[in-house]
Protein backbone atom coordinates (compact mmCIF):
# COMPACT_ATOMS: atom_id res chain seq x y z
CA UNK A 1 0.00 0.00 0.00
CA UNK A 2 1.34 3.21 -1.11
CA UNK A 3 1.85 6.26 1.74
CA UNK A 4 0.56 9.85 1.16
CA UNK A 5 4.10 10.34 0.81
CA UNK A 6 4.98 8.36 -2.22
CA UNK A 7 1.51 9.68 -3.39
CA UNK A 8 2.50 13.53 -3.36
CA UNK A 9 5.83 12.50 -4.73
CA UNK A 10 4.55 11.08 -7.69
CA UNK A 11 1.91 13.73 -8.07
CA UNK A 12 5.19 16.35 -8.33
CA UNK A 13 7.24 14.43 -10.94
CA UNK A 14 4.06 14.64 -12.92
CA UNK A 15 3.91 16.93 -16.18
CA UNK A 16 0.20 17.99 -15.19
CA UNK A 17 -0.71 21.64 -14.82
CA UNK A 18 -1.87 20.84 -11.35
CA UNK A 19 1.74 18.90 -10.90
CA UNK A 20 3.45 21.76 -12.19
CA UNK A 21 1.78 24.39 -9.99
CA UNK A 22 2.14 22.86 -6.89
CA UNK A 23 5.81 22.08 -7.32
CA UNK A 24 6.00 25.76 -7.85
CA UNK A 25 4.05 26.57 -4.64
CA UNK A 26 6.28 24.08 -3.08
CA UNK A 27 9.62 25.79 -3.95
CA UNK A 28 8.49 29.04 -2.62
CA UNK A 29 7.62 27.83 0.59
CA UNK A 30 10.77 25.67 1.44
CA UNK A 31 12.88 28.90 -0.36
CA UNK A 32 13.71 27.02 -3.39
CA UNK A 33 13.88 28.64 -6.98
CA UNK A 34 10.46 28.41 -7.82
CA UNK A 35 11.06 28.16 -11.73
CA UNK A 36 14.17 26.94 -13.44
CA UNK A 37 16.42 29.08 -14.50
CA UNK A 38 20.39 29.02 -15.86
CA UNK A 39 23.35 29.10 -13.93
CA UNK A 40 24.04 32.69 -14.08
CA UNK A 41 20.90 33.08 -12.29
CA UNK A 42 21.39 30.36 -9.94
CA UNK A 43 24.84 31.91 -8.80
CA UNK A 44 22.68 35.06 -7.80
CA UNK A 45 20.41 33.30 -5.81
CA UNK A 46 23.39 31.22 -4.01
CA UNK A 47 24.84 34.53 -2.82
CA UNK A 48 21.71 35.85 -1.81
CA UNK A 49 20.90 32.86 0.18
CA UNK A 50 24.61 32.62 1.63
CA UNK A 51 25.16 34.06 5.17
CA UNK A 52 25.50 37.94 5.30
CA UNK A 53 29.23 38.62 6.55
CA UNK A 54 27.85 41.16 8.54
CA UNK A 55 26.45 38.34 10.75
CA UNK A 56 30.12 36.42 10.41
CA UNK A 57 31.62 35.76 13.97
CA UNK A 58 34.94 35.37 12.00
CA UNK A 59 34.52 38.77 9.84
CA UNK A 60 33.37 40.69 12.84
CA UNK A 61 35.82 39.85 15.39
CA UNK A 62 38.96 39.78 13.52
CA UNK A 63 41.50 42.56 14.91
CA UNK A 64 45.31 41.65 13.90
CA UNK A 65 47.01 41.37 16.40
CA UNK A 66 49.08 44.18 15.67
CA UNK A 67 51.69 45.21 19.23
CA UNK A 68 52.41 41.53 19.17
CA UNK A 69 53.26 40.93 15.87
CA UNK A 70 55.70 44.37 16.08
CA UNK A 71 57.30 43.27 19.44
CA UNK A 72 58.09 39.51 17.68
CA UNK A 73 59.19 41.33 14.23
CA UNK A 74 61.38 43.60 16.29
CA UNK A 75 62.97 40.99 18.58
CA UNK A 76 63.64 38.94 14.98
CA UNK A 77 64.92 42.25 14.11
CA UNK A 78 67.56 42.20 16.87
CA UNK A 79 68.42 38.58 16.07
CA UNK A 80 68.94 39.58 12.46
CA UNK A 81 66.50 37.59 10.93
CA UNK A 82 64.21 40.52 10.09
CA UNK A 83 65.56 43.58 7.85
CA UNK A 84 62.90 46.94 8.90
CA UNK A 85 64.14 49.03 6.33
CA UNK A 86 62.47 52.01 7.43
CA UNK A 87 64.04 51.92 10.92
CA UNK A 88 67.37 51.35 8.83
CA UNK A 89 66.83 54.25 7.57
CA UNK A 90 65.42 56.18 10.46
CA UNK A 91 68.61 54.60 12.57
CA UNK A 92 71.11 55.91 10.21
CA UNK A 93 69.87 59.54 9.66
CA UNK A 94 70.04 59.90 13.80
CA UNK A 95 73.70 58.85 13.44
CA UNK A 96 74.43 61.48 10.55
CA UNK A 97 72.70 63.71 12.41
CA UNK A 98 74.89 63.23 15.93
CA UNK A 99 78.31 62.74 14.02
CA UNK A 100 77.54 66.62 12.39
CA UNK A 101 76.32 67.59 15.65
CA UNK A 102 72.71 68.39 15.67
CA UNK A 103 71.30 66.19 18.37
CA UNK A 104 67.65 67.06 18.80
CA UNK A 105 67.17 67.66 22.45
CA UNK A 106 63.29 67.61 23.44
CA UNK A 107 62.44 69.95 26.02
CA UNK A 108 58.88 70.80 27.73
CA UNK A 109 57.54 74.25 27.10
CA UNK A 110 57.17 75.43 30.68
CA UNK A 111 53.29 77.02 30.45
CA UNK A 112 53.02 80.69 31.38
CA UNK A 113 51.10 81.32 34.16
CA UNK A 114 49.34 84.53 35.44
Amino acid sequence: MATNYTKYAKLINATTNYARRMRHLSNRIFGEVAIPTNSKSMKVVKIFSAKPLHTNEEIIHYYPRHVETHKLMMKLRDYGLFRDEHQDFKEEMKRLRELRGKVKVWRRREQKTE
